[in-house]
């Protein structure tokens, strides 16, 4: 193993930090765990404000070790610092494997009751509670060091009373993947439709008419102003998805007062914004694939061609944003 290779597994994440954490502050509380070689806050580019977190790289493994062990959780500033190992692999955070998510936790469970819990079930390498300026948001995340530990703490956690409350305990999922899941899920069972475009001389009962022949409603409902008048569109609930994609096959793009409609399966709010932010994402790409232009090279000009000659014969072609001539020397030319 080479000195680098060695000094990474001696590196420990610190993170939680109160923006007020200095580096002198940190070194001198992990140099009572053995010798550090450097320690780092991050901090923002512009402000230089901690970002809240630091690394800590330590001369040998065993004080690395040590100090995870002696001082995960530990208090400074009024702030419990959470300590984990160093993981500067990408594809590994992100991979999910050993990756546990828990919802529905007690308020009271922060993240050294959470990380004490579960390491009953393996060797945990992280664990946090979500929590924001009004304490824990219910839910977080318990990272093992594999997934054998992971499958062990889901089959005997979920469901289980922790702290009075049932918690939910499975695999974690990225966002990715839950957003392809949902939408995944919603085509291929939905009963709701959306219509949209029907104009303001709508309501209940037509729009039922209108509907109903394709199978049973559950319900039907125009959306209104404050006056009670037509907003233009409103939602169908059917009892089965056969009824429902029906509607949706024969009357998308119908004329309903003189004017054609959209029918579509109705959206959660969660897909919806799944959805526009991937759409949004692929137009930021082709803007900005818009903007890197395109290099031309030109080969075998005479020596009197200079930029501005170069540029005005071109600038017929559209905007040139960069124009340079550049003669090879006599001698190399063939």
């Amino acid at each position: 193993m080479d000195i680098e290779a060695k000094y990474r597994m001696a590196s420990l994440y610190v993170g939680d930090l109160h923006a007020d954490v200095t580096e002198d502050l940190l070194f001198k509380k992990f140099s009572a765990a053995g010798p550090v070689l450097s320690i780092r806050i991050c901090r923002d580019v512009v402000t230089r404000r901690s970002l809240g977190y630091a690394y800590v790289n330590f001369l040998q493994l065993a004080d690395a070790q040590k100090a995870l062990d002696t001082m995960n959780f530990d208090m400074m500033k009024g702030r419990s610092i959470r300590l984990m190992w160093s993981q500067r692999d990408a594809h590994l955070r992100k991979s999910g494997v050993g990756n546990v998510f828990i919802k529905n936790l007690d308020k009271s469970i922060d993240n050294k009751t959470l990380h004490e819990h579960f390491s009953a079930f393996g060797k945990i390498l992280s664990s946090k509670v979500m929590s924001d300026d009004q304490g824990s948001k219910g839910y977080g995340f318990v990272h093992f060091q594999n997934q054998s530990a992971a499958d062990r703490a889901i089959e005997e956690m979920n469901g289980k009373l922790f702290k009075d409350c049932r918690v939910f305990v499975g695999r974690f999922k990225s966002r990715k993947d839950r957003e392809a899941e949902l939408r995944s899920k919603a085509s291929s069972a939905f009963t709701n439709v959306y219509i949209k475009n029907f104009g303001d001389h709508m309501d209940d009962e037509r729009l039922k008419e209108v509907f109903s022949k394709y199978g049973n409603t559950l319900s039907v409902k125009v959306m209104t102003d404050s006056s009670g008048k037509s907003k233009g569109f409103g939602f169908v609930s059917f009892d089965s998805h056969e009824a429902a994609k029906k509607a949706v096959e024969e009357m998308n793009g119908k004329a309903i007062n003189g004017q054609p409609i959209f029918v579509g399966r109705a959206q959660k709010k969660g897909e919806r914004q799944a959805e526009l932010k991937q759409m949004f994402e692929q137009m930021k790409k082709e803007r900005i694939r818009g903007r890197q232009g395109v290099k031309l090279y030109i080969k075998n000009l005479d020596d009197t061609i200079d930029d501005e000659k170069l540029r005005k014969e071109f600038s017929s072609f559209g905007s040139i944003s960069r124009v340079k001539a550049s003669g090879m020397p006599t001698h190399h030319r063939y």
